[in-house]
């Protein structure tokens, strides 16, 4: 290794040998999987760096999508890949492989390490490592058993077993990763099972890389799927725990009942086909190890919804009463039909809701803005419909197979659909090319207008009936071309770029998404939806229904009048499944009767904002509504010994001592501890605490100043100077060595045994100061005294991105758990974030130089709107409400000339926008002692802590006294 790094002073075959040998000796000596990844490492530094490496290119950022899934299924997380990622990723890569390498070679020199099985026999004959990597066997030899024998690709899986494994049952399996598969190995062992790729099951039970064993699939069109598109090689294991899995659903593949998908906690999911086993029984060996699986059905769980309460009710009751969402019973009806982001012939499927892309400004309470939800897109216009009635007919009058019979041929939903919408994004943007014949299309054809593509699928394109995808109503990144793709240019010369939005959009992406998602939950889509959920999901997807409602497709897209398994002869049977994999699938039909109507909405109450009161699924809290009623309230603290209600805000005697730290509101009362302490979710009953002399952490019981338990792990990573806790077993601190810990707690009987360190993240070059996690969104925040902040991956723990240069040193962060926005907060400054690390606006929050933020949080609204409520507070004693919005008009009615402002003390609307219309409007100013004494105090204490309660119906406030108070609308 040593010498390998000394060698890249070297150029061109020289150093490429050197590291060849290098590449070749791990093999040798049983590390082909780090092997491999040392190869692919030494070969970017090569090509990145080297002679002929072109760095700019090479290191461009490049976007793309993270199948993790958020609220809602909803997948917003966006790899962004720069220089920056790139390099740290590198560092720590090398870091890693140096030491493995320098236990191989201790391992080599005191002849400890040794080999097992086939390896051990390779060695003993000489077998040369060379051919086999570099220079694969023909087909021919693989029946000789010494072949079978050199295959080291397996130790890929046995470095990924758990310590004493044993596999206890094995089967064939084939990976669907979009729109192609690979071939892969299904391994049960005790704790764990694994998922190996690019492997194959012989006939003897025994597992081989794809390099050195015949297939075992034996569906040619399975087959084709696996090995089209996927050079041999690429081998890769993945363990999971048992305990890791969350739901298991029984899913078809080409229409057959042969797959399952696995939906893990950590918010990712595997698509495994079985060819060749039965896919129930390898259900209830799941089952077997997590008996949980057998009674789960798909719940708000499934879809990563927060529950709500009132008792049990059916998903379609929560949505006739409007619990949830438009959006999130979609997905709800979607999932339960077997729909997969992971399955790209039968993706989620959405409506188009509006049929106006033309207008200056989108007017949601007209009726002809929107699409007639009770027709399927072949019948939006009169004369469109009669020529698909004609087609039916056509049929019968030439005495045609009637089996055949029907309007479209075409589907609404297909691979090719899916990867048109989502083009300027990896990974869709290979597989569109794929299915292209490897180029993309002619531009005229690809996506690049809504406008134009409403018009092809309603009006004017016979052969097109698509309806949309659900990213239409959450992810804006997918509408620009950040990845600067080449996709054409039409024929009158226009270059494709960024997708053309309609008028009322102001050409800006996330004002399309957010009018979009209007749409969705506005009062006529929830008063017309069950109409278009009869045609999809319900009594009109097939039969005399269908028919009546021009709403027939092809026979080969349904799963119910296809029985594959009868049909014996090979070439008919590819045929349809070749038909069914390029064109869709109709979803199952989930209700044979008309699907029941959404309540009405109830009026608003005199005096609230309209636009703020646009919504479904969910109100704004109701502080919002009234901000200028908004009073000081009782507030009453669970304490040391019972609970203490406070006076407005009068000093707790017994709990907590000092600043206020962290504020939490749970069913059964208020919580609230000082500085240098959090509260342990989920239970709220332990505390950790820092900030001592000789650098220990403790734990504690709530309400009880003895520490139970200490530990002295933390003395050397320096000075603790925050912490968070995502979750019962995860603490995450920081402070002056810049270095962010993440920390594992085990829990004995609800009794603290050990902190153990999982990893240490670098990035920060000075002190961190403060932190802040969202399990919805897997993400973690640090903050620094050198003015940036760095979003962790929280399942990974790894970077994911650096948001930049801040105007000061950071004071404070928070993440929204509906929608993922992030507040990072500098001195005065406040700077608003997508999940992504996409700059949305920043403001001043206030003109006294002296004041800074020093707490912040997010009062959460519906997770599709994205005009965040944001709370903060400062030094000055001042509690800030204001929220976020975009765009002229709908949102926030403004004159022309209003900009950044501060009058009469700052208690008027303070604004902020730049040339994008975006702005941040600063609602209302809450100082206690005003609200008190009717005038300012000079020695008012800073705000500490913040925290809205559970239903939003208030938010508490702590300060540097140790005081809590509430500010509702009730007083």
């Amino acid at each position: 290794f040593v010498s390998c790094m000394e060698q890249y002073r070297r150029t061109g075959q020289e150093l490429y040998a050197s590291l060849y040998k290098n590449h070749v000796q791990m093999q040798q000596c049983g590390y082909s999987k780090a092997a491999k990844d040392w190869m692919i490492l030494e070969e970017q530094l090569f090509y990145r760096r080297g002679p002929w490496g072109d760095a700019s290119r090479s290191l461009e950022p490049r976007w793309i999508l993270d199948c993790y899934e958020g609220p809602s299924r909803m997948r917003k997380r966006i790899q962004h890949v720069n220089t920056r990622a790139t390099m740290m990723r590198m560092k720590s890569e090398v870091e890693s492989y140096f030491a493995c390498f320098l236990q191989i070679n201790n391992a080599i020199s005191q002849g400890e390490l040794t080999l097992n099985g086939a390896e051990r026999e390779m060695d003993k004959k000489g077998s040369d490592c060379n051919q086999l990597t570099f220079f694969p066997a023909l087909h021919e030899s693989f029946h000789s058993e010494d072949f079978f024998e050199l295959c080291v690709e397996r130790q890929i899986i046995l470095q990924e077993f758990a310590e004493s494994e044993k596999v206890t049952f094995k089967c064939s399996v084939a990976v669907v990763q979009g729109h192609t598969a690979l071939e892969g190995v299904l391994l049960f062992g005790q704790e764990h099972f694994y998922i190996c790729e690019c492997f194959v099951l012989s006939p003897l039970e025994e597992v081989y890389c794809t390099r050195h064993c015949l297939s075992s699939i034996s569906d040619p069109f399975i087959f084709n799927l696996c090995h089209k598109d996927h050079a041999v090689g690429n081998q890769m294991c993945y363990r999971y725990s048992y305990n890791d899995i969350k739901e298991i659903h029984l899913m078809r593949f080409l229409l057959q009942e042969i797959a399952l998908e696995i939906f893990f906690k950590n918010g990712y999911s595997r698509f495994l086909v079985f060819h060749d086993s039965d896919r129930n029984k390898i259900f209830k060996r799941f089952c077997s190890f997590q008996p949980a699986l057998k009674s789960k059905g798909i719940t708000e769980e499934s879809l990563n919804m927060r529950k709500h309460s009132g008792g049990e009710k059916t998903m379609l009751q929560k949505w006739q009463k409007r619990e949830i969402s438009n959006f999130d019973y979609l997905m709800y009806l979607n999932t339960l039909a077997g729909r997969s982001y992971n399955d790209y012939m039968q993706y989620p499927v959405f409506p188009w809701v509006l049929a106006d892309y033309h207008s200056e400004t989108l007017n949601l309470n007209n009726p002809h803005t929107f699409r007639d939800l009770s027709k399927p897109m072949g019948a939006q216009t009169v004369e469109r419909k009669r020529k698909f009635i004609q087609r039916y007919n056509e049929v019968e009058k030439s005495e045609g197979d009637l089996s055949a019979q029907c309007h479209y041929c075409t589907h609404y939903s297909s691979a090719i659909i899916v990867a048109s919408y989502l083009v300027r994004m990896e990974p869709f943007t290979q597989t569109f090319c794929s299915l292209q014949g490897g180029s993309f299309d002619v531009a005229d054809r690809m996506f690049h207008s809504v406008k134009s593509t409403w018009e092809s699928a309603s009006r004017d394109n016979m052969s097109d009936v698509r309806e949309l995808i659900p990213e239409f109503f959450y992810l804006p990144e997918f509408l620009t071309n950040a990845n600067h793709f080449e996709l054409g240019c039409m024929q009158d010369g226009t270059v494709l770029g960024d997708v053309q939005l309609p008028p009322w959009a102001d050409g800006d992406p996330y004002k399309f998404i957010l009018l979009h998602r209007q749409a969705l939950e506005s009062d006529y889509v929830s008063a017309h939806l069950h109409r278009w959920i009869d045609l999809i999901f319900g009594n009109k997807q097939h039969g005399s229904a269908a028919v009546e409602a021009v709403n027939t497709y092809h026979p080969y897209f349904y799963g119910d009048k296809m029985d594959l398994n009868n049909i014996k002869d090979p070439l008919i049977k590819s045929t349809i499944l070749g038909f069914i994999s390029n064109f869709g699938q109709i979803p199952k039909q989930l209700f044979t009767k008309p699907h029941p109507s959404r309540n009405a909405q109830g009026k608003s109450s005199p005096g609230r904002d309209p636009v703020l009161s646009l919504h479904s699924g969910g109100i704004l809290p109701p502080f919002m509504n009234s901000l200028q009623n908004l009073k000081l309230s009782p507030v009453t603290i669970k304490g040391t010994l019972k609970p203490k209600e406070l006076n407005m805000f009068s000093v707790l005697s017994d709990y907590p001592k000092g600043a206020i730290g962290h504020i939490v509101h749970t069913e059964k009362g208020i919580l609230a501890v000082e500085k240098n302490k959090v509260l342990i979710p989920p239970l709220w009953s332990k505390t950790f605490c820092w900030g001592f002399e000789d650098f220990t952490c403790c734990f504690g019981n709530y309400g009880s100043e003895k520490n139970v338990t200490t530990f002295e792990c933390m003395a050397e990573w320096g000075k603790c100077l925050c912490a968070v806790c995502p979750s019962a077993t995860t603490i995450i601190t920081s402070g002056t060595s810049s270095v962010v810990c993440v920390w594992e707690l085990s829990l004995v009987k609800d009794k603290v045994k050990c902190l153990n360190l999982r990893q240490a993240l670098y990035g920060h070059t000075q002190a961190v100061t403060c932190l802040a996690a969202s399990v919805t969104y897997s993400i973690f925040v640090s903050g620094s005294d050198d003015r940036t902040c760095i979003i962790w991956d929280l399942n990974q723990l790894t970077y994911i991105n650096q948001l930049p240069a801040h105007e000061a040193s950071l004071c404070s962060v928070a993440i929204n758990n509906s929608t993922g926005a992030i507040i990072s907060c500098a001195g005065s400054y406040l700077y608003l974030w997508t999940v992504n690390g996409q700059l949305l606006a920043s403001v001043n929050t206030t003109c006294s130089p002296e004041s800074r933020i020093v707490c912040c949080c997010f009062a959460e609204v519906m997770d599709w709107d994205t005009r965040s409520i944001i709370i903060t507070g400062s030094t000055d004693g001042v509690v800030r409400v204001g929220r976020w919005g975009r765009g002229r008009g709908i949102l926030i009615h403004r004159r022309p000339d209003e900009k950044f402002c501060m009058l009469n003390g700052g208690r008027e609307l303070l604004k902020a926008r730049n040339k994008c219309g975006k702005h941040l409007v600063l609602c209302r100013e809450l100082n206690p002692s005003l609200a008190l004494t009717g005038k300012p105090s000079k020695s008012s204490p800073a705000v500490t802590a913040l925290a809205v309660s559970r239903n939003s119906s208030k938010f508490l406030v702590g300060d540097d006294w140790g005081r809590v108070c509430c500010w509702s609308v009730d007083g």
